[in-house]
């Protein structure tokens, strides 16, 4: 009977290299590190993009863009996954698992063909977002 442990085919899997084991092995004596420098010693790794004294890529090209720390706490909702909701304020959102505890703003967005009204508080909108809403006949405050 063939078993998934039983199957083998030629040549798929090779002994491991046992490296320091005599002359004869082949890799002898340094072991297949050469002679001398800094690849021959233990620990002699070089740092990744460490380019011999010579200033780094990531240092040399220039640095770019800005994030504010004042307003990295805002969140973007689509008109769609409130679908559920009547009232949609931070608060209805939190207590829905919407948005995250630490978020002060919100922002909706997005066109869609909402089926029930929905009345928004303290929530920033799009244009497209403010006539879907006002087309349902939700409210704004």
């Amino acid at each position: 009977m063939v078993k998934l442990n039983t199957l083998s085919s030629k040549g798929t899997t090779q002994n491991r290299k046992r490296v320091g084991r005599g002359i004869g092995s082949g890799q002898g004596k340094t072991s297949g590190r050469g002679h001398k420098g800094q690849k021959s010693r233990s620990g002699g790794s070089i740092a990744r993009g460490f380019e011999g004294g010579q200033m780094p890529l990531q240092q040399r090209v220039p640095k770019f863009g800005f994030s504010s720390r004042v307003n990295n706490n805002l969140k973007q909702l689509n008109l769609r996954d409130l679908k559920g909701l009547s009232e949609v304020s931070l608060e209805t959102l939190k207590e829905n698992k919407l948005i995250s505890k630490s978020v002060t703003k919100v922002k909706v967005f997005g066109k869609y063909d909402l089926d029930k009204a929905i009345n928004f508080s303290g929530v920033l909108l799009t244009k497209g977002a403010l006539e879907s809403i006002e087309k349902a006949g939700g409210k704004v405050s």
